[in-house]
């Protein structure tokens, strides 16, 4: 489960550093290669509630090998694009056989162990293994194209996967699947339609020749509606998405949307540093990718250090501190931009993300998993995961699009989307404060 997790979160950063080589090589400029990016993250995130469901309804272990197919196949396709379009395809795909793999992945990992110390060791390795991924991406990503094109940051997976697909014949256990119950269908392309014209309202709005004034209204509108529309949707249908008990766990849905703000901040810090590092500092794909080296071992250092202060602080404790350190790293890439310091500058800002990840993201994945049963555990799982790439994709799209906005030309772009990142967790941080901890993390012991 922890190879999947590692394949599918390198996935969602590898492209960063790739996408001026895909560029030249398919003529496409900025402008459209950032659905590289978002179409993964967002189709990803907006279906992983419905591969919650699937797991649940056709068994975890049924469901884990159709996810993982898909996926692979999807990276073979990508790697092997001949088109542009088709690449965008390919990547579509990928993050639907992500959808589908992931929370049956996760409910598998939370069902295996009980709750207190020995759940919150493995929701830290799981947290860990994903937060490496995530960054090793940009590592691997400048590596391979350098040394052997872009394509290979797709192929290289493929192998990998075909591991894991053994591992999950052999080693997950077969079960008996739910009585068939109808599946959510318009619900999940409503959740998929309204982060998607939202982000191409905010892309489109950023567009400094406005040859369509019409179109980020419209998406924005639009964006609107389907969010609207789905709540109504779910409210009406008789095998929600989400069902309505769902959200009368208080913690839950709180831990939830606090994971979506701060995920929005996470994430923008990740493309704060590419960009700096090869737009500001000059520095090529592989130079940049190792640059970002400390900021992947500070996190394997945060996943062992986790666990053991987890039981002793206590969840809301150590989420609370990842937003306080996340904060201060965003003050360090605005401090460091200001003054057009040396890439190696930003090591001290990584190593705050990683202690704002390492705190936040696994406090905030125990709270939104506790006291999960057989019946619900995956759509806890798909609801947890959603909002940590939603709010991911949100945060890049809304930050990033707003602080590297013509409209804003003369502000430091780099200062504005790190206030709107600050902003962000302020707010996650009021929400974490208000969130009342489940009696079972209060009896834990350090593990």
């Amino acid at each position: 489960m922890a190879m999947l997790q590692f394949l599918i979160a390198v996935d969602v950063t590898v492209v960063n550093v790739a996408l001026p080589s895909i560029g030249a090589d398919f003529g496409v400029d900025g402008h459209a290669l950032t659905w590289v990016v978002v179409g993964y993250t967002i189709t990803g995130g907006g279906l992983l509630m419905l591969g919650g469901r699937l797991g649940d309804v056709l068994g975890r272990r049924r469901v884990l090998l159709l996810g993982i197919t898909l996926f692979g196949a999807a990276s073979l396709l990508a790697g092997l694009a001949p088109s542009f379009a088709l690449l965008v395809a390919a990547r579509l795909l990928q993050g639907a056989g992500e959808a589908i793999a992931l929370p049956a992945a996760m409910a598998v990992v939370v069902l295996m162990f009980p709750e207190g110390p020995r759940r919150s060791r493995a929701l830290s390795v799981w947290a860990a293994v994903a937060s490496c991924g995530l960054v090793l991406g940009f590592v691997v990503s400048g590596i391979i194209t350098e040394l052997l094109g872009w394509r290979w940051i797709f192929l290289v997976s493929v192998p990998f996967i075909v591991v894991v697909l053994a591992a999950v014949v052999f080693l997950v256990p077969n079960e008996r699947p739910a009585e068939p119950a109808p599946l959510d269908l318009p619900g999940s392309l409503l959740l998929v339609a309204a982060p998607l014209l939202f982000a191409l309202g905010v892309v489109e709005a950023g567009e400094a020749d406005g040859t369509l004034p019409w179109l980020p209204p419209m998406a924005l509108v639009g964006a609107v509606a389907a969010g609207a529309l789905f709540i109504r949707v779910e409210r009406r249908s008789r095998r929600p998405l989400v069902p309505l008990r769902f959200f009368r766990n208080r913690p839950r849905v709180l831990a939830n949307l606090a994971t979506a703000l701060l995920s929005a901040a996470l994430s923008t810090s990740f493309l704060l540093f590419t960009y700096y590092l090869q737009d500001r500092w000059g520095a090529g794909p592989l130079r940049a990718g190792l640059t970002m080296l400390p900021l992947a071992v500070s996190l394997i250092a945060a996943s062992v250090l986790v666990p053991r202060l987890l039981g002793r602080w206590g969840a809301r404790a150590c989420v609370l501190a990842g937003i306080g350190f996340t904060v201060l790293a965003m003050a360090a890439i605005a401090l460091v931009s200001s003054l057009g310091a040396a890439g190696p500058a930003m090591v001290p800002a990584m190593m705050l993300i990683s202690a704002g990840m390492g705190f936040g993201i696994v406090g905030l994945q125990y709270i939104a998993v506790t006291g999960v049963t057989e019946d619900d555990a995956g759509i806890a799982s798909g609801v947890q995961r959603a909002a940590d790439q939603l709010g991911g994709s949100a945060g890049v799209t809304l930050y990033v699009g707003i602080g590297f906005a013509p409209a804003l030309d003369g502000i430091d772009p780099f200062l504005a989307s790190s206030l709107l990142a600050v902003a962000g967790l302020a707010a996650a941080g009021c929400v974490t404060w208000r969130v009342s901890v489940p009696a079972t993390m209060a009896e834990e012991t350090p593990g």
